[in-house]
């Protein structure tokens, strides 16, 4: 279904479980091409070549409890992949990376998980005059193995930080999340739960203790060009904890966490203003250029809060339903949102899922466990719908969808109008 209202363009997503492909549709959900080739997530650079991953470590997808027996060892149970590639257009690989950590397997592999960005363009989807930067640098969310005693008697899956450049070697720069264990202001009662290692692995003897699940750069915004407040610094970091139910930014240069939303959300915290977040994802700052450009824009998922595992006397509350925020990262407040416990918004996405704020102010919305991809309207009518075609469970979701501008289309092939005529700076 489409309607007037709609973004034009070409809708890129990459499938999960035991499809391995990747597929560009156009409004009609037109396959318009396939590449071999997936990733948690796969983006598109505005040449057409694609980022994703080639390889994923051996182990089972704790999402899907019933494998077929022939793919019982094809998935990756803390998401790592082995190696993140970029191919053109026709499939040739002309860049990759494996040469961060062995992971104890004796194999080197890049350890990606769930997000990296391409210098030039902050979050890896369309602004006006954010392009990718030919032979620029890529960050990387990776993990890494580390015995914590002072955070826990298991040993942690901890989530890093680091960037690769355009000839495949490591830059140098790496940040670690559990070096600032200190800053996130965790209760005593969960600093409990971490030490215990509620979300421990047998299998791996390993916990995944916060469980990263996006990292993209903040990029050229209002508050530090008009208000030049350091915490917003465009090369500074902005992350999103799933079991940790908090989202930060980082402060490059020293690591430090200079802003943050959680975990706590109680009156006395000015989190409270746009209500505790729920196992969310995709936090990032909406690109400059683009409507409601500066704010940050956040898939929350819903259910049961957990910390390692479900605390319900630390956290009570929970929402069967996913929402949409968009909040002032000054003051807090949901500037917009998507979503409600009944009605025409109502909609639940538990894990993994997805939004894209887009060029004529509609946002592109991943319902990513069930597949189902919806854009709204400012005023929350919508105007695109799309489904998976791949069936249901399992193999219809879908980690993150995209909106892809005609002009980063070879050919575009349904020739669309291009995004920088119509929306585009002179």
């Amino acid at each position: 279904m489409t309607t007037d209202n709609a973004c034009t363009g070409y809708t890129l997503y990459a499938g999960m479980g035991q499809d391995k492909n990747t597929y560009l549709v156009d409004m009609d959900g037109n396959r318009v091409h396939t590449w071999p080739i997936g990733g948690m997530p796969v983006k598109m650079l505005s040449n057409g070549n694609l980022i994703g991953a080639k390889k994923d470590r051996i182990g089972k997808d704790p999402l899907i409890a019933d494998p077929a027996p022939e793919d019982s060892k094809k998935f990756a149970p803390w998401h790592d992949n082995i190696e993140l590639v970029e191919l053109d257009w026709q499939g040739n690989e002309i860049w990759s990376f494996s040469a961060y950590d062995d992971d104890g397997s004796g194999t080197m592999m890049s350890r990606q998980h769930h997000d990296f960005q391409r210098q030039g363009n902050p979050v890896g989807y369309w602004a006006p005059g954010q392009d990718f930067a030919d032979n620029g640098n890529t960050l990387v969310l990776a993990h890494l193995n580390r015995d914590i005693p002072e955070i826990s008697n298991k040993r942690l899956v901890d989530d890093v930080l680091y960037e690769v450049d355009a000839k495949g070697h490591l830059t140098g720069y790496e940040w670690r999340c559990a070096n600032h264990f200190e800053e996130y202001g965790f209760k005593d009662a969960q600093k409990n739960q971490f030490f215990e290692a509620v979300n421990f692995d047998a299998d791996k003897n390993r916990t995944d203790w916060v469980h990263l699940n996006a990292a993209s750069y903040l990029g050229k915004n209002r508050f530090y060009d008009d208000l030049n407040d350091p915490r917003f610094h465009p090369e500074n970091i902005i992350f999103s904890a799933r079991n940790a139910n908090f989202i930060a930014i980082i402060d490059k240069p020293t690591g430090r966490i200079v802003w943050k939303a959680g975990p706590h959300f109680g009156e006395k915290f000015p989190e409270h203003r746009m209500g505790q977040l729920i196992g969310q994802h995709h936090a990032h700052m909406i690109p400059h250029g683009l409507p409601g450009a500066g704010n940050i824009l956040i898939f929350d998922n819903g259910g049961l809060p957990e910390h390692c595992g479900n605390a319900p006397s630390e956290f009570p509350n929970h929402r069967g339903y996913s929402r949409i925020i968009e909040i002032d990262p000054l003051t807090y407040n949901i500037v917009w949102q998507y979503g409600a416990a009944q009605g025409t918004e109502h909609f639940y996405s538990r894990f993994i899922s997805s939004a894209q704020r887009l060029p004529n102010g509609n946002t592109l919305i991943n319902a990513g466990a069930y597949g189902h991809f919806f854009e709204v309207s400012r005023s929350k009518e919508i105007v695109w719908e799309f489904s998976n075609p791949k069936g249901r469970r399992h193999e219809a979701r879908i980690y993150r969808a995209y909106r892809i501008p005609p002009e980063w289309v070879p050919g575009n092939p349904a020739r669309y109008p291009e995004w920088q005529k119509s929306y585009g700076v002179s």
